[in-house]
């Protein structure tokens, strides 16, 4: 893996403009999410545009990553442009509390930014792909709310100890959680990551489960092999 550039199987991220780098949780965001039955998704903080080409990889929908840093949205615009589905995505540079859309989405999907209280960091671009004041829980379920179709859902990874901050900003939404998955790195390690899938309304029989990255350090487990075999380049 490289700082400027990560090769995927079919496509690769240019990643030397952007503040925040290929890495874990967007992968398994990206292949985790459900987009069976979506024909627009959008990619909320879609950085250097992995998440988008990703669903895109994994869909016939037309995809819309929306990004509040113009280096970062410039990036992705151009790693779009480079992939097999440059017909499928649009980059929009603009931040999200601002945006619209005249039609509904399927599936919204989100990395949002996860430091709440720690020190800014002296790069502005860092800080706003690191730190969650324009995509808070609270940002991201009245963006849902607005742009999300009735049966669509909300897929985001959040670390587990703002697990519920999130689900009490969901249910004062009107929004539940449909479908989660608890990661660990290792299988004595406590979960510290979780996907989660909301929908809006009440889900009486939400679905969770538990996934392991390695069986043992440097050493994939199966779980991760079949999650992302068809992204990978060592799997």
């Amino acid at each position: 893996m490289s700082n400027t550039y990560f090769t995927f199987k079919h496509f690769r991220i240019n990643q030397d403009r952007c503040a925040m780098k290929v890495g874990t949780d967007g992968c398994l965001l990206g292949a985790w999410a459900d987009i069976s039955n979506s024909k627009r998704i959008l990619d909320v903080g879609c950085g250097s545009g992995l998440i988008a080409i990703m669903v895109a990889q994994r869909s016939n929908a037309i995809v819309t990553g929306i990004e509040i840093d113009p280096d970062a949205a410039a990036q992705a615009s151009e790693n779009v442009s480079s992939s097999p589905w440059n017909d499928r995505v649009e980059i929009i540079c603009c931040d999200a509390s601002n945006y619209n859309s005249d039609e509904k989405f399927d599936a919204i999907i989100s990395n949002p930014p996860f430091f709440s209280n720690s020190l800014r960091c002296p790069a502005k671009e860092r800080t706003l792909a690191r730190h969650n004041d324009t995509l808070s829980a609270t940002n991201m379920f009245t963006l849902a709310k607005s742009l999300l179709a009735d049966n669509g859902t909300l897929s985001v990874v959040i670390p587990c100890d703002t697990l519920q901050e999130w689900s009490d900003e969901a249910i004062f939404k009107g929004f539940s959680i449909q479908r989660m998955t608890t990661v660990r790195t290792l299988p004595h390690k406590p979960a510290k990551r979780a996907l989660v899938e909301f929908t809006k309304g009440i889900c009486h029989k939400p679905v969770n489960n538990e996934f392991t990255l390695e069986e043992k350090p440097g050493i994939y487990s199966m779980d991760t092999k079949k999650l992302l075999q068809e992204f990978y380049l060592k799997l």
